[in-house]
């Protein structure tokens, strides 16, 4: 199916927990954030001025009760899934807020821009910390699925592993000689996946910080992966579609062509059965 609706490219999409609904954010200053029916392939309803400037992240909290967005406009907003009233507004960044994730208990929220990282209380809605500042421009984070430990990938290809409850940085690599450009836990946690503009995907060991994998094949900058929840297959997406593959050979299983321009955006659903993806072409695709 695609759905159609966006003035700009795609650059976020994420399912509900119960994989109901799926929601996508725009950009080209288009500020709208769409929820789709799922099973009804319609739409449930759009957020018209969810921010002043193009959406980059989204993501919806595991307990289901909000939506987070975040913009170049350098704010994080929270909305309301139970009543989609808005909630509050987080401005603590000085530039644009690139990357978001959330703890399994939906409790704590980070935010990763190009000032550094922040630590909010996603619950009592208050700012906990802030990680790193300034010393490197943060493109991508992700939270470790026990919730304890968090990882930043960089501009400079830079990966650090930071430990939450301290808010220490705890180990790092250089994975890649190009900015990463989005990067994922495997859903045993034993494992990190990074993208980068220098076209290639890896996955990395969370302890040892070796290289398990590199996934090699796409023609530009690989701008966004999803990870199957049943841990065996990785998206990622670029200019030149979106590739499949299998996470253990490292083998491509399948390329995937229906967006007539970049892929921007990709989220496996919660049973991993279906792929939605948001391009620079203005369509959300499912898979």
């Amino acid at each position: 199916h695609t759905f159609n609706g966006h003035k700009g490219a795609v650059k976020s999409v994420t399912f509900s927990p119960d994989g109901r609904m799926l929601v996508s954010g725009g950009s080209n200053n288009d500020g709208i954030i769409h929820l789709w029916n799922l099973k009804k392939k319609k739409k449930l309803g759009k957020i018209k001025k969810a921010h002043q400037e193009s959406i980059q992240s989204l993501l919806i909290s595991p307990d289901g009760r909000h939506l987070v967005s975040s913009s170049t406009d350098n704010t994080v907003n929270i909305w309301s899934l139970e009543t989609y009233k808005f909630i509050r507004t987080f401005r603590a960044h000085s530039s644009n807020v690139l990357s978001l994730a959330v703890t399994p208990d939906s409790k704590v929220l980070v935010s990763g821009a190009l000032d550094g990282i922040r630590v909010w209380d996603l619950l009592q809605q208050r700012p906990l910390g802030t990680l790193s500042r300034f010393d490197s421009s943060i493109h991508a984070v992700a939270i470790s699925p026990d919730g304890r430990r968090l990882v930043s990938g960089d501009s400079k290809g830079i990966v650090k592993i930071w430990d939450l409850q301290s808010g220490r940085a705890i180990g790092g690599f250089k994975a890649h000689n190009n900015e990463v450009r989005a990067i994922a836990f495997t859903p045993t946690g034993d494992n990190v996946i990074t993208a980068s503009g220098d076209r290639t995907v890896k996955m990395w060991n969370f302890n040892s910080g070796a290289v398990l994998q590199t996934f090699r094949g796409h023609t530009n900058s690989v701008i966004a992966i999803s990870v199957n929840p049943d841990g065996k297959t990785l998206a990622s997406s670029g200019k030149d579609g979106i590739k499949i593959w299998d996470l253990n050979t490292g083998q491509l299983l399948s390329t995937l062509y229906g967006h007539s321009d970049w892929v921007s955006s990709l989220a496996f659903s919660p049973d991993g059965k279906t792929l939605a993806s948001g391009g620079f072409d203005k369509k959300v695709r499912l898979w």
